[in-house]
């Protein structure tokens, strides 16, 4: 085997495992935290996408790719403040019913997707200081791939700095490991439950921006990336970041490799069949939380 296609597929593993860690950070914490599942978080993916088209019309040129990560950000942000506080809320102790209402908000924006911008789609031209890339051991490495890698190791550790060294990080760590304790304690659990949403719908907004450098951006493109990112939170251990990020970087290496051997398709069969071979060795994921809430499950 060439070392020159080896390396290059392992530097196709790292940008894709870059890919679900936007897609799959906010499912994490959600999910963790609150025990939701959120089957409108690819659409969240898909509004930031949109929203990066809208920003890159109004502000052309270098700049337009930041003016549509802080577009992007804040849009999703805000979509998801408004998804927990006028649905989610309301559902939280009947987690079935939340699953069946999320789908029908993501069915209701994707069908507002098509309305507003057609159902074919809208393409998104990178700025040209990222045309271009690095040759490494004469290998191409896209500028474009580098800066998905950057900006996901940005997320990542501006994430853990959060949740580790600001008082909202605490309160949400102490809300994750025991929620009636902590709100005996006076913490205001329902506000950090939006900001827990609200923030993993503003990373998957970043993740949706990801998104629209790499293709066209359609009503659909989120459903792409959700089931891959709900199979990295369940790898990665409920609630838990680092876990997250080894999960994506384990299905994101396995199926770059895989696919030296078999074709894109059976290469995402075989990687839900290691999630699947992995859960039956260690069934509490790469890394277990502990939590009162998951141990009365």
């Amino acid at each position: 085997m060439d070392a020159a296609f080896l390396t290059g597929q392992l530097f196709n593993g790292f940008s894709v495992a870059s890919l679900y860690i936007l897609a799959a950070m906010g499912l994490a914490l959600s999910f963790g935290l609150m025990r939701v599942i959120n089957m409108a978080h690819g659409e969240i993916l898909m509004l930031g996408s949109y929203l990066a088209y809208v920003a890159m019309q109004i502000v052309p040129g270098p700049m337009g790719l930041l003016a549509a990560m802080v577009f992007a950000f804040v849009g999703a942000g805000l979509m998801g403040a408004l998804l927990e506080v006028g649905l989610i809320s309301r559902l939280t102790a009947r987690p079935l019913d939340t699953l069946l209402a999320t789908w029908g908000v993501s069915l209701i924006l994707q069908q507002g997707a098509r309305d507003l911008f057609g159902a074919t789609g809208v393409s998104v031209t990178a700025p040209a200081w990222l045309d271009g890339g690095l040759t490494f051991g004469g290998l191409q490495l896209p500028a474009t791939r580098l800066f998905i890698l950057l900006l996901a190791a940005l997320v990542l550790a501006g994430m853990a700095a959060i949740l580790r060294f600001t008082r909202i990080g605490l309160l949400v760590r102490a809300v994750n490991q025991d929620r009636p304790t902590a709100a005996a304690m006076g913490v205001n659990v329902r506000a950090v439950d939006c900001f827990v949403f609200s923030l993993g719908a503003a990373v998957a907004g970043l993740g949706g921006v990801v998104l629209s450098l790499l293709g066209p951006v359609t009503p659909n493109v989120g459903q792409s990336y959700i089931v891959t990112a709900f199979l990295v939170v369940i790898l990665g251990g409920l609630g838990s970041l680092q876990g997250t990020a080894i999960a994506a970087l384990m299905i994101g290496l396995f199926m770059a490799l895989a696919q030296i051997f078999v074709d894109v398709s059976f290469a995402q069969v075989l990687s839900l069949l290691f999630v699947i071979v992995f859960l039956q060795f260690r069934p509490q994921g790469v890394i277990a939380v502990r939590s009162r809430a998951l141990d009365s499950e």
